[in-house]
């Protein structure tokens, strides 16, 4: 039998939709659960419940909405334990990773959001006219499967803190994630209506929520391609649309840098959740001149990222997600070497044993308009572009189409700053800066529009009224 897989109006029930989607866990494949799709009948039901519910919601205190938040994640950190388990089985991550950032990250920025939600000015008086703040209507979240807790909170926590209703459409893989986060929520005593979840796949379920003329914003995170289609959709009705999509960012080690922080760093930060992270450092930028001691660096630190069960405490890398995505980053890995690129760790061939895996791979004397340079492979992937010096380390990096994420390693924190005020992405680390919840996070060029968490975030889910004396 079925789960219930939808939340609607403050009840969970069986999707109506002629599919079943099948929960399938990354490490051996082993069926975990299935439930049964939600209909576009079902998206209709929770795009009317959301609407309903959004007179009395933004109503509401801004306090009390902010506590429901906190409670929230004082729920999701009472099972800990649980929704680790599920993003291990789901996603392939460790599960050291599961606990630290797949939960962890999900816990802070609950809290974070509330906190900056709390300090917000709504109201502003300047001149013949009060700026009023107020929360944009019924949102339509649609979310991908690399961390599913994360990012469903990531659009959940603004749009509830802003007095916004939402409905959230999860991926696929990652639906019983969804389920239990839901399960929280309705424990915690939302009301009705004020958060729903229809699980489906994208093409009925997603793009009839993005369709939708009761839905006021869709906030997506995917796939460009997936982001520009959600997009078309939206237009129809002029709705906001805010998109985080897809990135290949560049690790870039200048002539002073540390080489060996850099080069350990780097590769933590492209094998992390299995490479599958749309912010992962996939491409490092080199100087030539250093290239060879790079190199031999790059070759002793991955002999250090051990894979296997991503149960075990040792393991540093998991499986991939599903058998669709080992394929896809396994063909990545042949497009390679057919390109011409040198393999420095890894294979093109899965390794024998049970689950999605794919060993974690490097490969050397990549030039920027490979096709392994250019496009996202979202799997344990590094490519090393050697380059004659700074001024070209700049061209290369910015030479994609997308524009998420970034580092910079220098010994002169100045000198980091100028470079990274040069790279056109939505973010850069300089030697090795931690996350930071509070910060924007989002894109430039075809990486995305708008910004996620803190205040930052806050401000996507409000519209503007201005009211004259």
């Amino acid at each position: 039998m079925s789960l219930p897989a939808n939340y609607i109006n403050g009840q969970f029930a069986v999707g109506t939709g002629a599919s079943v989607l099948a929960m399938v866990s990354s490490i051996d494949g082993a069926s975990m659960d299935e439930v049964q799709a939600g209909s576009t009948g079902d998206v209709d039901h929770a795009v009317r419940a959301a609407s309903a519910a959004f007179v009395s919601w933004s109503a509401t205190a801004t306090s009390d909405r902010t506590a429901f938040l906190r409670a929230i994640a004082d729920g999701i950190e009472a099972r800990t334990d649980e929704f680790a388990e599920l993003a291990v089985k789901e996603v392939g991550t460790t599960i050291g990773i599961a606990k630290a950032v797949q939960v962890g990250l999900a816990l802070d920025v609950l809290r974070s959001t509330a906190d900056a939600m709390d300090e917000l000015v709504l109201e502003e008086r300047s001149e013949n006219f009060l700026a009023v703040k107020e929360p944009i209507g019924v949102v339509g979240a649609i979310t991908p499967w690399n961390f599913p807790l994360h990012q469903v909170v990531a659009k959940l926590a603004p749009a509830l803190a802003t007095g916004c209703t939402i409905v959230v459409k999860p991926a696929e893989l990652t639906t019983l994630s969804s389920i239990a986060l839901f399960e929280v929520i309705h424990q915690v005593g939302l009301p009705a209506g004020v958060a729903n979840l229809v699980c489906g796949v994208g093409a009925d379920v997603g793009e009839a929520l993005a369709s939708h003329p009761l839905v006021d914003m869709v906030s997506f995170t995917g796939s460009t391609a997936a982001g520009i289609r959600v997009s078309m959709l939206a237009a129809n009705d002029v709705k906001k649309v805010a998109l985080e999509l897809g990135g290949k960012s560049a690790s870039v080690i200048l002539a002073d840098a540390d080489l060996g922080r850099a080069v350990s760093s780097t590769l933590g930060g492209c094998y992390l959740n299995s490479g599958q992270v749309c912010s992962a450092l996939t491409r490092l930028i080199v100087l030539k001149s250093q290239q060879q001691e790079i190199e031999a660096l790059l070759e002793t630190a991955v002999a250090k990222f051990a894979m296997g069960d991503p149960f075990d405490a040792g393991t540093r890398v998991g499986p991939v997600a599903s058998e669709v995505q080992q394929r896809r980053v396994l063909q990545y890995i042949q497009d390679g070497i057919s390109e011409g690129a040198r393999l420095l760790a890894g294979s093109a061939v899965a390794p024998d044993r049970e689950g999605f895996y794919v060993a974690p791979t490097i490969f050397t004397d990549v030039k920027s308009e490979m096709k392994i340079a250019q496009e996202e492979i979202f799997g344990p992937v590094l490519v090393v572009i050697p380059v004659d010096d700074e001024d070209e380390a700049l061209r290369v990096a910015n030479d994609t189409v997308y524009g998420l994420s970034g580092a910079v390693w220098t010994s002169d924190e100045a000198r980091g700053v100028n470079f990274a005020r040069k790279m056109r992405t939505g973010q850069v680390q300089i030697n090795n800066g931690a996350f930071n919840a509070h910060a924007p996070f989002g894109g430039y060029k075809k990486s995305g529009i708008g910004r996620e968490l803190g205040k930052y975030g806050l401000e996507e889910y409000l519209e503007y009224k201005a009211i004259r004396f």
